[in-house]
């Protein structure tokens, strides 16, 4: 079933069951130096004012991928850390935001200056009422990155052809654990790079079309949570992007975790604008 095809039956499905942006690694442990092309993106809009943030792999010294709503308007730029623990600046007490419009004056440091920047570029299908369907984006660097190593792009359907309930790697920093929102003040938003190796649940379905797959969340191999989107989810212990993180079904984490694939046509052709293919 292509992506046009399942788009009514399945926006509706989404739609009706509540899906929502989705994020980081709960029920994991730090990542160290495990994926060091792994990094954290905060997006600014024009005037420079940090939006959000999500997490991303870098594909090559002058690109990095993540979600396609890490990347949407009002982005405008983007700065991105690569440390694995907390990154240097908030919340170590750097002064932001600085007085006037601009928040980031004069602050070095998280949520303002990274290790590298860029512009943010969103899948030319993408439509934020139903960003889960052509969920993808790049930021294009101003400088290359070297020595940190590079994820890779998996052929064009490699992900059908997974089996059942197959291991995969999701990388991501934010979220660590999430509550229902009477304990809101116990979510661990820790900033640090975390793993998880959860299993891969379901593929070309009703559920999620031939543009996503569903993850394991059970605690002993950790999954995905609220927090951060974008962060890859590779194929094994390999460094093949099987697909970014992209949304969820509940407050708590313990509903349908859910990734963008990166493997259909339109994705790889769009990527190949960028420089970017299967390797």
């Amino acid at each position: 079933m292509g992506k046009l095809l399942a788009l009514s039956a399945v926006l509706a499905t989404a739609l009706a069951i509540g899906i929502v942006p989705a994020g980081a690694i709960t029920n994991g442990e730090p990542d160290g130096e495990g994926h060091p092309y792994v990094g954290l993106m905060v997006a600014k809009n024009a005037a420079g004012v940090p939006l959000w943030r999500c997490s991303g792999t870098l594909m090559s010294s002058t690109v990095f991928m993540v979600a396609g709503h890490c990347t949407e308007a009002p982005a405008a730029s983007a700065v991105i850390f690569f440390s694995s623990g907390l990154p240097t600046g908030i919340p170590l007490g750097t002064g932001y935001p600085a007085a006037g419009p601009n928040p980031c004056a004069g602050i070095t440091g998280y949520p303002c200056t990274g290790d590298a920047a860029g512009a943010p570029h969103t899948h030319p299908q993408y439509d934020p009422n139903a960003f889960f369907l052509h969920d993808l984006g790049v930021v294009t660097l101003s400088a290359p990155v070297t020595g940190r190593g590079f994820g890779a792009l998996p052929s064009e359907g490699e992900l059908s052809d997974l089996p059942k309930h197959a291991s995969l790697t999701a990388v991501g920093y934010g979220l660590q654990k999430s509550f229902p929102d009477a304990a809101a003040f116990k979510d661990e938003a820790l900033r640090i790079r975390m793993v998880a190796h959860p299993r891969l649940m379901g593929i070309d379905n009703g559920f999620v079309g031939d543009f996503a797959f569903t993850t394991s969340f059970d605690a002993k191999r950790g999954g995905t949570c609220f927090g951060d989107s974008g962060g890859p989810n590779f194929i094994g212990t390999s460094n093949v992007v099987g697909g970014v993180t992209s949304f969820g079904t509940t407050d708590t984490c313990k509903g349908h975790n859910g990734a963008y694939r990166v493997d259909q046509p339109d994705d790889l052709t769009w990527l190949a604008t960028f420089g970017l293919a299967p390797s």
